[in-house]
């Protein structure tokens, strides 16, 4: 059973991030998370990377379509 690190969550949220208690305790866990810099994934395939697959695997017709 993992057991949550309340101390060490409010400290980032109140300390780290400035959160007031009331601003801390009204976000969700994945708010939370996300605003520490957790669970934020990859960025978002921007514009250059789009062309260039488009480049390497232009979408072609057979058939006349």
């Amino acid at each position: 059973m993992s057991r949550t690190d309340w101390p060490g969550l409010m400290r980032a949220g109140m300390r780290g991030l400035g959160l007031s208690p009331g601003a801390f305790w009204a976000l969700t866990p994945a708010e939370l998370m996300l605003l520490l810099g957790q669970g934020a994934g990859d960025a978002p395939m921007g514009r250059a990377r789009l062309e260039e697959l488009a480049r390497a695997y232009p979408d072609t017709s057979e058939g006349g379509d």
